[in-house]
């Protein structure tokens, strides 16, 4: 969740690529983004920014935003970042698995299509999960001469912590959960797949490849899943698994007053806190909620989102400038945070803390 300046992406929450300006010529009409700082500069190609080839594919079973934007996120900040630094190498949307490829491997396994990452359903009455819900490839570039040459792979693999389904057509919804040890083993599998049949495609026989396991949290949860394993391999196999301890939670939590006095000196005491303060202070709050992520218990960071009944300029100023203070007084230090100030219709300002610093900076939309 560490990002330079999380207000410029506002309800996006925050990409890693900066797509902010062209430089740095690489070859004949092959050029980069420009980036700022911890970002990946990206590649351009006559001139368009190079997608994805298998952009928006997923299994259609979970379509909660909130994973898409922390899965993306996560597989560049939390895992690629490990293994290919910013200021070495160049980030390239995924290039050597194709729509059509992926949608085979999000598929369930049937003699029509035995690529399928997923079981065949079995009976209607209970059938089998559909455990991959979604695969995403980034490839990691350097310059060589005058052209970009691929110097490794990254690949998240998204797996379902529940699944839907009707007993018959136009019945009613059933909630399958997937146990814990059942998301570990469903998503070692596919990746070992995934690796093998990379290894197959001439350009990848010799990069190191880097697979990412992550917990799809459920459709209705207000934060996104966590990645949970990562393993590094240069062959056909996949070899061993690196343990991660992250963790989502929405705040305020819903706790009892003996827990809330005990937590008061936490990220949820402090939040908490900070929330009493803004509501009491301005009337015409209709809610304060945020979004915390923890790594091994720590806290790693937080968006914050205000909505207000604010009609006129003025309030919006006079509130904004409370809510830089009211933040330097009670949200946990160290950490980036970035509060977004919302109506029901539209952004009225943001106040943000970029990590490592302890200044508080705000903008404020149509005030000019």
């Amino acid at each position: 969740m560490k990002r330079k300046k999380w207000w410029v992406v506002l309800a996006t929450i925050g990409v890693s690529i900066s797509l902010a300006a062209c430089g740095n010529k690489k070859s004949n009409n092959v050029t980069t983004t420009g980036s700022t700082s911890g970002t990946y500069q990206a590649v351009i190609k006559g001139g368009h920014y190079q997608t994805s080839k298998a952009r928006g594919v997923a299994v259609q079973q979970n379509d909660n935003t909130y994973n898409l934007k922390s899965f993306e996120n996560g597989l560049t900040n939390v895992i690629a970042k490990k293994f290919f630094s910013p200021k070495n190498y160049i980030f390239q949307e995924g290039q050597y698995l194709s729509a059509s490829t992926l949608g085979d491997w999000l598929g369930r396994q049937t003699s029509k299509n035995p690529l399928g990452l997923n079981p065949a359903q079995g009976k209607k009455s209970d059938p089998n999960p559909l455990y991959i819900q979604q695969i995403e490839e980034q490839d990691y570039v350097q310059q060589s001469g005058n052209s970009l040459k691929l110097k490794g792979v990254v690949i998240g693999v998204g797996i379902n912590s529940e699944y839907q389904y009707q007993k018959k057509t136009d019945g009613p919804y059933y909630t399958k959960k997937i146990s814990d040890s059942e998301v570990q083993a469903q998503g070692k599998a596919a990746a070992a797949k995934i690796v093998k049949r990379l290894r197959e495609k001439k350009d990848l026989q010799n990069v190191p490849i880097v697979v990412a396991l992550y917990k799809q949290a459920p459709q209705d949860s207000l934060v996104g899943g966590t990645f949970f394993a990562y393993t590094k391999t240069n062959s056909a196999q996949v070899g061993s698994w690196t343990k991660l301890n992250y963790k989502n939670e929405v705040l305020p939590k819903a706790t009892s007053a003996a827990e809330a006095n005990s937590n008061s000196t936490g990220t949820s005491g402090s939040f908490s806190n900070f929330k009493s303060q803004v509501q009491n202070f301005f009337p015409n709050i209709s809610g304060v909620t945020a979004q915390a992520q923890s790594k091994d218990g720590t806290l790693q960071g937080m968006h914050v989102t205000i909505t207000t009944q604010f009609y006129s300029q003025t309030e919006i100023n006079s509130f904004t400038g409370y809510i830089v203070q009211a933040a330097k007084k009670y949200l946990p230090n160290g950490v980036p945070i970035d509060i977004k100030i919302q109506s029901d219709s539209n952004i009225q300002a943001v106040v943000y803390r970029d990590a490592g610093s302890s200044k508080w900076n705000s903008h404020i939309f149509g005030s000019y």
